[in-house]
């Protein structure tokens, strides 16, 4: 089975944060970078993140314009990508944007650890799978998304979904809008949190592309695996 197309997309400061030390959602980025982050959504099968990204931000995870909601209809495809969840499910809001607003399927990846009650909740508003005692097993989680036809897969972070991709090898490319900005905080969310790596293991990147758009630089980069 093919193995999906995956892309990591995320904006941080120029000190590499995606956040504040408050940990809430903050602008980064401008209007022009808004408007490649939705094409590139667009362009998806599915956009992924991590459950502190739902707790925190809850994003809605739609595509915004609706030239590019038609586009992607005359291709036969859903108005929007799949929304997929990985993590604890615990705070989640049954009544958020991420399981309500639009009109996405929705996919959420979990453990054996979380309640029963709630998981049975929220097999009402979407695909529910567990997979893994403590952690969720990301290896089956991308070949049960390959079987559900998804072959390219938008990743939107946070900082420890972003390193758990990386870290098990499954990241393609990764785009990062650095904004002019520092926030500083060694408690600040990072572009990839985790356990991190040893020198010797660090993953390494060939840069692919880079353009300017207004006050905001996006790199390109291709995982080399």
């Amino acid at each position: 089975m093919e193995t999906p197309f995956i892309f990591i997309n995320s904006a941080m400061s120029l000190d590499g944060k995606l956040s504040t030390y408050e940990r809430r959602q903050v602008k980064i980025s401008n209007k022009e970078d808004f408007e490649r982050v939705d094409r590139l959504r667009a362009s998806a099968d599915a956009v992924m993140v991590g459950s502190n990204t739902v707790a925190i931000d809850d994003p809605k995870l739609t595509v915004k314009s609706e030239e590019l909601r038609k586009e992607r209809i005359k291709k036969g495809l859903p108005e929007n990508p799949v929304k997929i969840m990985v993590g604890s499910i615990g705070k989640i809001r049954l009544e958020g944007d991420f399981l309500n607003y639009g009109n996405a399927e929705k996919i959420i990846f979990t453990t054996e650890k979380e309640e029963k009650e709630k998981i049975a909740a929220l097999r009402k508003k979407a695909k529910v799978y567990v997979l893994g005692k403590q952690k969720t097993n990301i290896h089956e989680m991308v070949e049960i998304l390959a079987g559900l036809g998804i072959k390219r897969i938008m990743v939107e972070g946070g900082g420890t979904l972003n390193y758990e991709m990386l870290e098990a090898g499954l990241v393609d490319e990764i785009y990062v809008a650095i904004g002019p900005k520092i926030f500083g905080g060694k408690d600040a969310p990072t572009l990839a949190d985790g356990e991190g790596l040893p020198y010797e293991k660090a993953i390494i990147l060939e840069p692919i592309g880079m353009e300017k758009l207004g006050d905001v630089f996006v790199l390109k980069y291709k995982i080399l695996k």
